[in-house]
């Protein structure tokens, strides 16, 4: 097993979210909230789709070394799964559910050079006449990859069924004010419904034809929407880890204490406001490429080189990111020093740091909740902001930016190649839409004008 810098930052990300979520079940303000949102049919609903692209972008995070090519390629358990999307490449571009390459060749049929669109090597290989079999083949298919997610989610369904039923009974609910409602479970069942369904059916038939066609090197376009999952989910998460720390501290420490030390952080992040974020980060990146073009040793994988430049594109965007939570947790600590409970602790002499741990810190928790899942959609959209100008990720590294960077050129020529940029806009769209809808749902349950509807 091979341990990337970013699988390791994962780990710890994930690690530390079950710990804190162990300290904080039986917290009754944080339940409260939570159980609004278990309420909630948007929330739930999003929360499903954020989870089922998380579980993804996990599959995605787990590298070893293939057995194949003398075991020097560097491979994660999704490209396992995925081998036959990942191998069978064409010799360029062709249209979704396609047969035939997308542009016309000299070629030889029937002992005679001619002018005809030349067959795909593995796309519809297994028809003998495409023109008469292909429709009815992609339905019988299509309705077997179905079958097999409706099984796969009674399985699912199951197990969720028992689970809550053993729980129930070993641990009731103490209070009949914190016991979720039973809607927590009606719109589970048909949105796994709707995601393992989609999900077989496409996956089955990626085994007998490009679903989302083929780029211009002839690689799956399927194949690139799936990879670029872990790529939007390392850029929202790990430059949340990278940024919460200095927005908390900075901005607790302004509020609470006042005077130079507040001077010395207002001017800190104002002056780094006052910078260009693409400029800083255009140069930060420049800086990257030089230092791994002058320690090629280091880098002796194409996959090692690119985990690097995404890790320090996550660092340059948690660094020039955390301003603005700054600001609203130390205008919510000038506040909350001024609340009697505050008062109170420090004429009773309590320590600064603990009423800053104990008093200060719970309080404004809220604000770094909402603050993370709505920066978390707008992390993910730079990263495809940033790689369309060239200056985000890797170019190897599969990222709808890079996508949609290379659909400038498709969109141009004739006829038009719009498959890369559809596949581009479809994943993403999902993956932003479930992180502002579940955003919107935890923003109204966590804001506290709302604790008492």
């Amino acid at each position: 097993m091979i341990l990337l810098w970013t699988d390791a930052l994962i780990l710890l990300l994930l690690l530390s979210s079950i710990a804190i979520a162990f300290y904080l079940h039986d917290k009754d303000h944080i339940q409260r909230p939570l159980n609004k949102i278990a309420r909630s049919k948007v929330g739930m609903v999003s929360l499903v789709v954020l989870l089922f692209f998380l579980a993804v972008g996990l599959l995605d995070s787990i590298h070893f070394k293939s057995k194949q090519d003398n075991g020097n390629e560097i491979i994660s358990l999704l490209d396992q799964v995925a081998t036959p999307l990942r191998e069978n490449t064409e010799k360029t571009y062709s249209a979704p559910f396609a047969t035939t390459l997308y542009s016309k060749e000299m070629i030889e049929k029937d002992g005679i050079m001619q002018w005809d669109y030349p067959r795909l090597v593995h796309g519809g290989s297994h028809l003998k006449d495409p023109e008469q079999e292909k429709t009815f083949d992609i339905i019988k298919k299509a309705a077997f990859g179905f079958m097999i997610g409706l099984i796969l989610v009674c399985i699912v369904l199951s197990g969720v069924h028992f689970a809550k039923k053993d729980y129930n009974h070993a641990a009731p609910m103490p209070s009949p004010e914190l016991k979720p409602s039973l809607t927590f479970y009606k719109p589970v069942p048909i949105t796994l419904l709707v995601l393992i369904t989609i999900s077989t059916t496409l996956g089955y038939l990626s085994l007998y034809y490009h679903v989302f066609g083929t780029d211009k090197v002839g690689e799956d376009v399927f194949y690139q929407a799936i990879k670029s999952i872990r790529t939007g989910l390392v850029i929202g998460t790990l430059t949340t880890l990278i940024m919460l720390p200095l927005a908390i501290l900075f901005g607790i420490l302004a509020g609470f204490f006042q005077g130079w030390v507040d001077d010395v952080i207002q001017y800190l992040y104002t002056t780094l406001n006052s910078i260009p974020g693409v400029l800083l980060i255009a140069a930060s990146v420049l800086m990257v490429q030089v230092y791994m073009a002058n320690h090629e040793s280091e880098f002796t994988s194409v996959i090692v080189r690119a985990d690097m430049r995404l890790l320090f594109l996550c660092m340059i965007l948690g660094v020039t990111s955390w301003t603005g939570l700054c600001r609203l947790l130390r205008a919510e600590t000038l506040k909350l020093r001024e609340m009697e409970y505050v008062q109170a602790a420090r004429a009773l002499g309590v320590k600064q740091h603990a009423i800053l741990l104990n008093h200060i810190l719970p309080n404004v928790m809220h604000i770094v909740l909402i603050s993370v899942v709505l920066d978390f959609s707008s992390l993910v959209l730079a990263e495809a902001v940033l790689s369309y100008i060239n200056i985000g990720v890797d170019p190897t590294s599969y990222s709808w930016g890079n996508m949609i960077n290379g659909a400038r050129l498709e969109m141009a020529r004739e006829p038009i190649v719009w498959w890369s940029l559809t596949a581009a806009f479809v994943f993403m769209f999902a993956l932003v839409l479930a992180a502002n809808l579940f955003a919107d749902v935890v923003q109204n349950a966590f804001d506290p004008r709302s604790q008492t509807d």
